[in-house]
């Protein structure tokens, strides 16, 4: 895999982060869309581990927003995905879509 190759789960995470926006993409927020939209239960700290991951490879940046009440006062680190998360996203998908090709995935 390459470096910038990306595992299912921070696929997940990076899709998530696309649809929630950088004003709205959070550690918590991404792992209630990963929840919604899969119904795969999500591990905050899952999210977290697979943030900083997406972080170091250069494919996500993180900064500190205005602080929620909800949080006890506490900013959240927004996550925003860079050009080269998006591109990716982009090529895990295609590679997700051509492995399936014609297959028929019936119910087992």
């Amino acid at each position: 895999m390459g470096r910038d190759a990306l595992a299912d789960f921070e696929l997940l995470v990076v899709l998530a982060a696309i649809r929630l926006g950088r004003d709205e993409a959070y550690t918590v927020s991404i792992a209630e869309e990963i929840r919604e939209r899969t119904g795969r239960r999500v591990r905050r700290a899952n999210v977290f581990t697979a943030l900083r991951r997406l972080e170091e490879k250069g494919l996500v940046s993180t900064r500190l927003g205005d602080p929620h009440p909800e949080r006890g006062g506490r900013p959240p680190r927004l996550v925003e995905v860079e050009p080269e998360g998006i591109a990716a996203a982009r090529a895990a998908s295609n590679a997700i879509l051509s492995m399936l090709g014609s297959l028929a995935l019936g119910e087992g």
